[in-house]
């Protein structure tokens, strides 16, 4: 399985061929560029790193630019290829195989998981994402992340979550978000394919090595994923997947029951 990290290669490619145009086209003209980042409602190390390639030129970076170099709309009809990714290059392969699992079982100890989540908890943890994201980013990962939510409404497909307490405790987004946000997962946990189970703090165990997600696919095959902060990897190694399957078995088996966890959330949503 492929290994990635941050946005794909031919995004950077495209960042990189649009950032060079905006150099070009503004050291022709003259137009220094304090006076393009001045005019764009940017700092100077913004303007730099996008005309670098090392983030994406945004459409107003284009427009302004445009104008001030004289392009004539040849800068502003890159942004056609700038378009963000609606999800990380490295989370690609798993999404794919996402759409298609016939099972999924997913522990996630400090996050509630991207199926569950509100708008709110997604803008949220988004705008506090660093380096900063851009606005136009953000739209398009919230679109893609709401439209992977669809895969709940599939009945005949069964889906498992166990969340840690910390991330039911942790009220992102303050504390109105985050009590929207529990009681969207009591009402996803009321659906006849979906069990939503808490695990407690319980000290030591399989609970404290990290998230992941198991999945099976129609032809019957198993599959992990694991992500951390800048990368994410999907194995169907017999050994690796056997490996989780025992430690999932353990963390169900330490996990609340689902009538306990929804009086647990129930709770947590009386005490905001």
């Amino acid at each position: 399985m492929r290994v990635a990290s941050g946005e794909s290669q031919q995004a950077q490619q495209n960042w990189r061929y649009c950032g060079g145009q905006v150099k070009l086209w503004r050291e022709e003209a003259g137009v220094s560029r304090q006076s393009l980042a001045d005019e764009a409602g940017y700092d100077y190390e913004y303007v730099k790193s996008m005309e670098c390639g090392r983030r994406r030129p945004t459409l107003r970076l284009l427009q302004v630019a445009d104008q001030m170099c004289g392009a004539r709309g040849k800068l502003v009809a890159a942004h056609e290829y700038l378009k963000p990714e609606r999800f990380r290059s490295y989370a690609e392969d798993y999404v794919r195989y996402e759409a298609d699992a016939i099972s999924l079982g997913s522990y996630q100890p400090l996050h509630i998981p991207g199926l569950l989540q509100t708008e709110e908890t997604m803008r949220a943890l988004l705008n506090a994402y660093l380096p900063p994201l851009d606005d136009e980013t953000i739209d398009e990962r919230v679109a893609g992340r709401l439209e992977r939510q669809a895969l709940l409404n599939k009945r005949t497909r069964a889906f498992s979550f166990v969340i840690g307490e910390a991330a039911l405790r942790n009220p992102v987004g303050g504390a109105g978000v985050h009590k929207r946000q529990l009681l969207r997962l009591s009402e996803a946990g009321d659906a006849r394919n979906v069990t939503i189970q808490v695990l407690l703090f319980v000290g030591a165990g399989p609970g404290v090595d990290g998230p992941f997600v198991l999945m099976e696919t129609a032809e019957h095959e198993s599959l992990v994923y694991e992500e951390g902060h800048e990368t994410g990897r999907l194995y169907a190694d017999a050994d690796k997947v056997s490996a989780i399957v025992q430690r999932h078995a353990m963390i169900l088996r330490q996990a609340l029951s689902p009538d306990e966890s929804a009086r647990f959330i129930a709770k947590l949503v009386e005490e905001l």
